[in-house]
């Protein structure tokens, strides 16, 4: 017989809230089966559940991370999922150096900012803690 798991059994190994794993199962992407109104999780669960941390993890929609797990069920040699998950990635991986890239110059005008009030600071014989402290 096939090993299961309770809600708090996967709220705990993963670090989630019971209500977390609820929303995902609110979304369709975790369809436990129930006993009376205890809920039920499979070993699929528990995968989809992995897959699903991960995705939110670098950035995917919950909406791309359900068409990625039903492609798990449309395909068995996984094709369509594996083409799916390169696009989608691909994707992301651009927004990202596209954020890094605005990351990398908000922090130049930030630095470049701070040297021309330090200069003026200094050019008044303010010290820097001096004009905190007022």
């Amino acid at each position: 017989m096939e090993s299961t798991f309770s809600i708090t059994e996967l709220a705990e190994e993963f670090e989630v809230t019971p209500r977390a794993i609820r929303f995902y199962e609110d979304k369709g992407l975790l369809s436990p089966r129930r006993n009376g109104l205890t809920r039920v999780y499979s070993h699929r669960d528990r995968a989809r559940l992995i897959l699903i941390l991960r995705g939110k993890r670098v950035g995917f929609s919950l909406a791309e991370i359900k068409e990625m797990l039903d492609l798990y069920d449309v395909d068995d040699e996984q094709i369509e999922q594996a083409r799916y998950l390169v696009i989608k990635s691909r994707e992301r991986i651009d927004a990202l150096k596209e954020q890094r890239d605005d990351i990398d110059q908000a922090i130049k005008e930030l630095e470049t900012g701070c040297e021309r009030a330090e200069d003026h600071l200094r050019d008044k014989g303010i010290a820097l803690h001096d004009a905190v402290a007022d």
